[in-house]
């Protein structure tokens, strides 16, 4: 961390690490879709996430590109905030940006706390705990019956969409991809993407959840 200095340098590490997981997500999404298909094409294909070498050893570049997204976030607000420690006395930021990139470090704290629940739900226990007596669709789709974490599941899904929302164009734009005939495409993508992702993924947990009751 410590070589990576400038701010300029810090945007372009987040950059490359948030394309890196907006990857991963249109992946886990495309996955967790199977399961609105049918619990074998789900178990097939979590099988297949589970035992493939390349897959596992990208998990480890996963936890390294959260990491270092996560600590880059912080650092670059940090540093916001230290370059101007007084809010200017006629700032509008209604009006100036998005709440989306005024709540980039909320949003990612949230959706942080998430993703701590979320591997002790499902990639703990399919790791590590006893799956004997259940397959990966059932330990997916079970959780769903709570209506607590089917509240807090879709709480965090959409605030990953707002997050996704500005972050997407933000990460193009610190790689270079910033020209006036392509931002508007590249943020209309993103937006698209964001709402695909957020919606996609409550589906699954509502459908489970409204399919047990």
């Amino acid at each position: 961390m410590a070589l990576i200095q400038s701010s300029i340098a810090r945007k372009i590490v987040m950059a490359v690490t948030g394309l890196f997981l907006i990857s991963f997500i249109a992946l886990h999404l495309a996955v967790n879709l199977l399961t609105l298909v049918s619990a074998d094409a789900f178990n097939e294909a979590s099988h297949f996430m589970g035992t493939n070498p390349f897959i596992q050893i990208m998990q480890y570049v996963l936890a390294l590109g959260f990491i270092l997204h996560i600590a880059m976030g912080i650092q670059l607000t940090m540093k916001n905030r230290q370059a101007r420690p007084v809010a200017y006395a006629m700032n509008k930021p209604a009006e100036n940006s998005s709440w989306s990139s005024r709540n980039m470090i909320v949003t990612g704290l949230l959706i942080l706390l998430f993703l701590v629940l979320h591997i002790k739900d499902y990639f703990w226990e399919i790791k590590f705990g006893d799956m004997s007596m259940q397959s990966d669709f059932e330990l997916v789709t079970t959780l769903f019956q709570n209506p607590l974490y089917t509240f807090i599941y879709l709480f965090s899904f959409i605030l990953l969409g707002f997050h996704l929302d500005h972050g997407f164009q933000s990460a193009f734009q610190s790689v270079g991809a910033n020209h006036y005939k392509y931002t508007p495409l590249i943020k209309l993508l993103g937006r698209i993407f964001s709402v695909i992702v957020a919606i996609g993924f409550s589906a699954i947990s509502l459908y489970f959840y409204l399919s047990s009751l």
